[in-house]
């Protein structure tokens, strides 16, 4: 490679493969961690149920691959790979809902503030505008659970899914997990839907895949290439163990399935190395373990839950093995042990390397991150640290992660939907008051989003009472419906002061 060609290749940089532009960052260099504040996901398997009778398991029976290529590998696996059609709304109104240029004023001028926060409660939010984006996604199961990216679906209004004969369907969203870029679709509709099942044993590198998806919108596309490496770090996000793959993937593949030549599901596409936005040879794709993980966390909670220890973490170099006195430079240090974190209650300290968790050997600070949260929060865990020369057993009880989405304030579906928040504990939530419940998330379309709610604004009181938990928002919202409300005033404070929201709870 010449040098200037050379210098080309390194500019290539990491984005994903969808038709909607979106890039991602590939971080470089060592990272001081506080990496054990979030994790790898909850080992268990995805359970599917019974399968009805007419359902069909694409996967179990596909022939072994001939000389005539994949052919009969694709003719089995294509029907259960999926478009998936979002739409979205377009950036561009203000964040309180007023349009200020229905009154001659531009974005940012010295009034807007004003109008924000003392505009006509009766105005009218300005009108939404609405676009379209696409990526593809699989079927797992023939009762019509759907696998895509995270990225694919994060701002969806509206998610519809078109198979592979024509047909379309409208799709819910079950849970999304961005740290990991992946999401859990339902299609609610009768017949058993054509779907594959995930490899049992990881791919080596060198063996041959195919890729499924719908790149820029074309449909239905297949491409073959290889597995290139595996346990790629691209910098897309804490957990990243991609397989990297050279079959060609671009712009709308985000979600689509990579099969082996068993037509086994061996990973999820959710990226692309490019400098032009095409396929170079170099795309990413989520493992099927990990995909399996977190699939059947959001099946069974509606989110990805993980163990959180406490502490950050370096890698241990050479020179820092030496000094510590380990023979292999392996595990990973404790920079520092956060204050109450279950790591310090368990006497985890400052300088000790932790080189197993659970009996098994942790290799760098990226992998102890994985195991950690690998645990569900309650899991006592062993943790072997090496300290003044010598190996302890420290016994850990994990717990949740400080700053995830703790709960969803849904009244329960005996009482009939939900009000659209995801809520924490505002001490829990960094840059926060110690005081309310912050709102962590709005689903788009919902009563909350229509009045107003925005991620960051602080509940503070429910009908009339205190709230500190989201509990405590459910519990409030119950016994105003036990008392024939119609709707629950919710006392609200965000940076532009505070105010009073009606949502409807009938």
């Amino acid at each position: 490679m010449h040098e200037k060609d050379h210098s080309e290749a390194l500019k290539a940089r990491i984005k994903s493969p969808k038709r909607a532009s979106r890039r991602m960052s590939m971080l470089l260099g060592a990272v001081a961690l506080g990496a054990l504040t979030t994790g790898a996901m909850l080992q268990s398997s995805f359970d599917v149920g019974p399968t009805p009778a007419y359902a069909q398991n694409l996967s179990a029976q596909v022939p072994a691959a001939t000389s005539a290529g994949f052919a009969d590998v694709v003719d089995h696996v294509k029907p259960a790979v999926v478009s998936v059609r979002v739409k979205v709304a377009v950036e561009g109104a203000s964040a309180e809902g007023f349009d200020l240029r229905q009154f001659g004023l531009p974005e940012g001028s010295p009034f807007e503030k004003f109008f924000r926060r003392f505009g006509d409660e009766g105005q009218r939010p300005a009108p939404r505008r609405y676009g379209e984006a696409q990526g593809s996604g699989f079927f797992i199961s023939a009762d019509g659970y759907v696998v895509t990216n995270n990225h694919v679906v994060e701002k969806a209004r509206e998610v519809e899914i078109q198979t592979d004969d024509g047909k379309t369907y409208s799709a819910r969203i079950v849970g999304t997990d961005p740290k990991t870029d992946l999401a859990l679709l339902k299609v609610d509709a009768e017949g058993g839907f054509p779907y594959v099942s995930f490899a049992r044993n990881a791919p080596r590198v060198g063996e041959w895949v195919l890729a499924v998806g719908n790149p820029f919108g074309l449909g239905g596309t297949v491409t073959a290439g290889i597995v290139s490496a595996r346990g790629r770090d691209i910098g897309a996000g804490p957990y990243d163990d991609f397989l990297q793959i050279d079959a060609a993937v671009n712009r709308g593949n985000s979600g689509g399935p990579t099969f082996n030549a068993a037509g086994e599901v061996v990973g999820v596409n959710t990226a692309i190395a490019s400098p032009s936005g095409g396929n170079v040879g170099i795309a990413f794709a989520i493992p099927a373990e990990t995909v399996q993980k977190v699939v059947a966390e959001i099946k069974e909670h509606g989110a990805v839950r993980r163990g959180y220890l406490g502490v950050q973490i370096q890698p241990i170099s050479k020179d820092i093995a030496e000094g510590l006195g380990l023979d292999d430079a392996k595990g990973a240090i404790v920079a520092r042990v956060e204050g109450g974190s279950p790591a310090e209650k368990a006497g985890i300290k400052t300088g000790d390397a932790i080189l197993a968790v659970d009996g098994h050997e942790v290799k760098n600070a990226r992998e102890l991150a994985r195991d950690i949260a690998g645990f569900a929060p309650g899991k006592s865990v062993d943790v072997t640290v090496w300290r003044d020369g010598k190996k302890r057993e420290i016994s850990v009880t994990l717990t949740k992660m400080p700053g995830e989405k703790t709960a969803s304030a849904e009244t329960g579906e005996e009482q009939g939907g939900k009000l659209g928040l995801s809520l924490a504990p505002a001490s829990s939530v960094d840059g926060a008051d110690k005081e309310g419940v912050v709102v962590v998330g709005v689903e788009p379309g919902s009563p909350a989003e229509e009045r107003g709610l925005r991620s960051g604004d602080v509940i503070v009181s429910v009908g009339g009472k205190k709230v500190e938990t989201p509990q405590d928002v459910r519990e409030a919202v119950k016994e105003l419906r036990k008392e024939g409300r119609k709707a629950v005033l919710m006392q609200v404070e965000s940076a532009n002061g505070a105010r009073f929201v009606a949502l409807p709870i009938a």
